[in-house]
């Protein structure tokens, strides 16, 4: 330790350019990964913009009409590219006041309403 209470290693290492600390680098890393995340949400929007426009289709079958599946079904799927657009706006709203955890989880909301989705329509008739 110098008189200043600074590691002289640490000194020199960021006079030759090497990182600060791993912990910028890293946070670096996860912002570009945030980054990709959020624009593969956002690229599944149109997806999810026809899946609400054939959503209406659930209730083809008959008695779907009463069907509280078809209902949450016909419901998810409306609501999926809204989430794909409000997720990245979320996680980066998080990101920025620290909350990365909480951020990662709004980013995962997309994959999970798609895993719900599919798990609820597999009970719908027709």
């Amino acid at each position: 330790m110098g008189i200043d209470g600074r590691d002289r290693l640490g000194t020199l290492a960021t006079m030759f350019g090497a990182p600060r600390s791993s912990f910028q680098f890293r946070q670096n890393w996860r912002q570009i990964l945030l980054g990709i995340a959020s624009g593969l949400s956002v690229l599944c929007s149109p997806v999810g913009a026809i899946g609400a426009l054939v959503s209406p289709l659930v209730f083809d079958h008959p008695g779907n009409a009463l069907n509280p599946l078809a209902w949450l079904a016909f419901l998810l799927l409306i609501g999926f590219w809204v989430v794909c657009l409000l997720a990245p706006v979320g996680a980066w709203w998080l990101f920025r006041q620290a909350r990365e955890p909480l951020a990662w989880a709004v980013m995962a909301a997309p994959v999970a309403w798609i895993v719900l989705l599919l798990a609820i329509i597999q009970f719908v008739p027709g």
